[in-house]
């Protein structure tokens, strides 16, 4: 087998996604015929050569498995918690959790789809800005938004870290105060839709994440788990293509991109 960077082998095997397998690298717990390894770019051959995280040899290529879960508020996604709260892979039957972890995160207080997967290349797809795979919300806001601080949404306003990316955002309805917002992202930054919404004026009461590029939340109840049908994961994978170029859209965002292999 021809040498491959390290976090893509790790990725592949089921040990973490990619961008967690860098992390381990440069924390200095990858090992590579018995030496320490810390730079990600590091290349080896998982054929010849012998490759250890803390302490422990990384296996064969695991079968890779695709699963979704509705993770209720008070849920923190990741794959463990220092502080011993409730993590997403505890809603996973008992026997899917090991070497799981999930696509991209939602915030303890936030809830809906979360995927979960061991396969590196569809993660990486699925969370990489040059794919630019929509993710699907339904918030709750304070106060109605008027139409220019919805304007002011969809072309991007200033939060953590520079301007948000455009988003689709469209004013559902408002009722005893609270207003109902669908909103469509393309990129994935931390708390992003608290921050957008707080920059103008209508702070978040409740968010949930119904769609991650083409699957659905549905029926799926809060706490509840499922794996993706052939179909769902079929039609996931063509959809998931590099963005080469866009033309914008009435709200702001990129819709009709050309995408390669068109």
């Amino acid at each position: 087998m021809a040498q491959e960077r390290l976090q893509k082998i790790l990725a592949r095997a089921g040990v973490a996604s990619r961008r967690e397998s860098e992390r381990l690298i440069a924390a200095g717990r990858v090992m590579v015929d018995g030496k320490v390894v810390t730079r990600p770019g590091t290349k080896a051959d998982p054929g010849r050569q012998e490759i250890k995280v803390d302490g422990q040899p990384i296996g064969a290529t695991e079968p890779h498995q695709y699963w979704m879960v509705h993770k209720p508020p008070g849920v923190v996604c990741t794959a463990s918690d220092p502080e011993g709260r409730p993590i997403v892979l505890d809603i996973l039957p008992t026997e899917a959790r090991e070497r799981l972890y999930p696509v991209g995160r939602l915030d303890m207080y936030s809830e809906g789809l979360v995927l979960l997967t061991n396969d590196g290349e569809l993660a990486l797809q699925l969370t990489h800005p040059r794919y630019q795979v929509p993710k699907y919300y339904k918030v709750w806001v304070e106060g109605r938004p008027s139409p220019e601080a919805v304007a002011k949404l969809r072309r991007g306003v200033l939060i953590d870290k520079g301007p948000s990316a455009p988003a689709r955002v469209h004013l559902k309805s408002t009722a005893g105060g609270v207003s109902k917002l669908r909103m469509v992202l393309t990129e994935g930054r931390k708390r992003e839709i608290r921050q957008m919404c707080r920059a103008v004026g209508h702070p978040v009461k409740r968010l949930v994440r119904v769609g991650l590029g083409s699957l659905r939340l549905g029926d799926l109840a809060p706490g509840q788990s499922r794996r993706l049908t052939p179909r769902e994961l079929d039609e996931l994978r063509r959809s998931i293509r590099p963005f080469s170029g866009c033309k914008p859209t009435g709200d702001g965002v990129p819709n009709t991109a050309r995408r390669r292999g068109k």
